[in-house]
Formats: C-alpha cells, sequence, structure tokens
C-alpha cells in the first residue's frame, strides 16, 4: 500500500463511482477498479459496496476513508514543509495536541513559544494522547500535550493540571435553568454522548472511568469521533455529553453548561516529551508555562504534581 492506493480510494469514495473517480484521477476506469480490488485483497476486507448505486462504503470503507484523508494530508504538509524550510533554512518544531487544548492555554502557549524562537517553524498537530507516544518515539512531533496518561519508558510525562469536567445539555433540557451543581446520579437519566469512539484508549476511556469508580451508569451510550460532533448531537437534543470546561467556549448558543457537584470530576493536561532530551527546548517549555500559569492562577485549581513552582 503506498500514498497512491490511497488517493484512488479517496477519489472513487468521493465521487462514489469507479467512472468518475477515474475522470478526477485521469486514468481508465479498469486500471483503477484492479487497484481498489487489490488494495481490499491486501486488507482482507471490503471497503466499497458494489451492489448499489451510486456506489456505498461499508463500514471498514468509511474508517479507511478518514484515516486515508489524514494521512494524505500529513503527507501533503510534509512535502510544503520540507519545501518551506529548504527555501528559507528555517527549522521546524511540531507540537501535538488533542483537540480540546486549543479552547484552553494552547494558543497562548503557542503564541509565547513563536515569540521566543522567531527564527523557528512553530506547527500544531491535532492528535489524541496515544498517537502522541507513537509520533514522539518516530519524530514526528517534539512535545505532546494530552489527556490520557499513556506509559512508555521511552516518554516522560509531566502533569500540569487538572481542568474540571462540565456537562452540556441542550438548551431546553430541564435542568439548564438551576444554580447549584448536578449530582452524577443525573446521568443515569440520560443519554450520554462520549467522544473520540477510536483509537482508543482515550478521553472517552478517561470518562468511562471516572464514571465508573463512582457506580454512575448513564441510561444510554453514543461514541462519536470528535467534541464538535458531540456537542452538534447536544444541541440537537439527541443527549448530554461531559466536556473539559474549557470546551464552553463552543456551541455557547445552543448548548449550554453546568459543574458536577463531585470536584474529582476532573481531566488532566499532560506534557509529553521525549526521554533525555538534550535539545534545551523542553526546559525552555516548561518556563513558558510557568510564566503562564502565573499570569492565570485560576487555570491552577484542583491540580495535583502541576509544574508549579521550578
Amino acid at each position: 500500500m503506498d500514498i497512491r492506493h490511497l488517493r484512488y480510494f479517496v477519489a472513487v469514495a468521493q465521487a462514489r463511482s469507479f467512472s468518475r473517480g477515474a475522470e478526477r484521477l485521469h486514468i481508465a476506469q479498469p486500471p483503477l477498479s484492479r487497484q481498489i480490488q487489490a488494495l481490499e485483497e491486501e486488507l482482507g476486507v471490503q471497503l466499497i459496496d458494489r451492489s448499489e448505486r451510486p456506489l456505498k462504503l461499508t463500514e471498514a470503507g468509511r474508517f479507511f476513508y478518514e484515516q486515508a484523508l489524514q494521512m494524505i494530508g500529513r503527507m501533503d504538509q510534509i512535502r510544503q514543509a520540507t519545501r518551506q524550510l529548504g527555501r528559507s533554512g528555517r527549522g521546524i518544531f511540531v507540537i501535538g495536541c488533542v483537540a480540546s487544548t486549543l479552547y484552553g492555554g494552547m494558543p497562548d502557549l503557542a503564541r509565547r513559544i513563536r515569540r521566543l524562537w522567531p527564527d523557528l517553524e512553530i506547527e500544531l498537530e491535532e492528535m489524541i494522547s496515544s498517537q502522541q507516544v507513537s509520533a514522539l518515539k518516530e519524530g514526528r512531533i517534539d512535545v505532546g500535550f494530552g489527556r490520557v496518561r499513556v506509559a512508555d519508558p521511552a516518554i516522560e510525562r509531566i502533569t500540569l493540571r487538572e481542568e474540571r469536567l462540565v456537562l452540556a445539555l441542550p438548551l431546553d433540557h430541564p435542568k439548564v435553568g438551576g444554580r447549584t451543581a448536578l449530582p452524577l446520579a443525573t446521568l443515569e437519566e440520560e443519554r450520554l454522548i462520549l467522544y473520540p469512539s477510536e483509537p482508543r484508549p482515550s478521553f472517552a476511556d478517561e470518562v468511562l472511568a471516572l464514571l465508573g469508580d463512582r457506580n454512575v451508569r448513564p441510561g444510554a451510550i453514543q461514541e462519536v469521533r470528535e467534541l464538535q460532533m458531540a456537542l452538534g448531537l447536544v444541541a440537537a437534543d439527541a443527549g448530554v455529553s461531559i466536556v473539559p470546561a474549557a470546551a464552553q467556549r463552543l456551541r455557547s448558543y445552543d448548548v449550554a453548561y453546568r459543574h458536577f457537584d463531585d470536584p474529582r470530576m476532573v481531566s488532566p493536561i499532560i506534557m509529553s516529551y521525549r526521554a533525555h532530551d538534550t535539545s534545551g527546548r523542553i526546559d525552555a517549555i516548561k518556563q513558558l508555562i510557568r510564566e503562564m500559569y502565573a499570569d492565570r492562577p485560576d487555570w491552577l485549581q484542583l491540580s495535583e504534581n502541576r509544574l508549579l513552582p521550578p
């Protein structure tokens, strides 16, 4: 399997037709069909349901399509960044982060890093915590910020702070109007929407573990791929969701947020980096985080094993 196979499959999936996919790729249809068939044989699964018109992706095909898009996008980014670096001579520093940190301190930290190293190209790449570990070991990122504790002897971790979790509710939910914090037992009457559904382990597993430790069983559980989808379903009155407090900035016009009465309903923000990193940049980033938290002491409420003091 190579990038060409991925592009072939994506073209067919988007066109929902082998003939139109071939037109987009400017190749003949028969070799395109053979390439897709060879891809399915290599994977050992059917990706496209050919019994319907227009064509439909199987469940495996939908998953493969999403992964293929990410890989193609990443390859395009690598190609573009390499060309830019080759022309400019600038170094590159890649930060991996879970999406929810982009609604908290990550943008501020990225600005501070850019001011500290103006000659360095700074890139932010969204990836879940488990993906950050492999990306660090493979050298695809230089530091990661996630929420799930993934043990690996090659990776060092620091818990920066514990962020409060809140309940996202539809605006017309009967619990929206109250002023007191909600008991976790509220969830036993609700359909709980969790994210991400894959890959695992993930933030969804962290939430389930927190509820399991407290013997709380939601009325039903639905898993979706990302935070934005979870909040969209909440807005559509399909259920409720548990999200980090920073996510309250999202969909505030059609989603309400309430705190829990259990102060232990928190999610860690974890900084991960390669063990024995000798570049000096990790220590510099730690100092930037100390300065950032000094400017925002409210972020450190409920923290344990936090970065401050130095």
